[in-house]
């Protein structure tokens, strides 16, 4: 039934428990899983509050994703199931629609809430956006 898993992750304690669910179900679907990490572009982030702004370079992005990627599997016992790591640029919600057809996905487990580049302000808008666009089923953890 599913053959492919996409977890996203933004290292929050939601995707940390979206993996081990969707661990529990590559076990009993035999699947494979994709945990992946979407990295925003570098662009200018201003705050309203200082006189300034800044860009955020793109090897701070790269290590960041690594970095998240490390944080989600930290403790969590993938054992016999087949685990790739991806790193994407772009949106989030846009790049996870994209993946999904690419790669031909059959579900995604993602958690329902997580840290965007504001963290707090929009939690969950990324979760909701997937739900409403895949063309596969969506398992939404909480």
């Amino acid at each position: 039934m599913f053959k492919k898993i996409l977890v996203p992750t933004d290292a929050s304690e939601y995707s940390c428990r979206a993996l081990k669910t969707a661990l529990e179900l590559a076990r009993v679907f035999h699947a494979e899983i994709e945990l992946l990490f979407v990295m925003s572009p570098p662009e200018a982030y201003w705050d309203p509050y200082v006189a300034r702004s800044f860009v955020v370079p793109t090897q701070e992005i790269e290590r960041g994703g690594e970095l998240a990627l490390e944080a989600t599997l930290e403790g969590i016992d993938v054992g016999d199931v087949l685990l790739m790591k991806k790193k994407l640029s772009g949106h989030p919600a846009t790049i996870i629609i994209e993946e999904v057809k690419k790669e031909n996905i059959d579900l995604v487990v993602m958690g329902s809430h997580g840290h965007g580049p504001i963290a707090g302000s929009i939690l969950g808008s990324i979760s909701q956006r997937v739900l409403q666009r895949a063309e596969c089923p969506v398992f939404i953890v909480k």
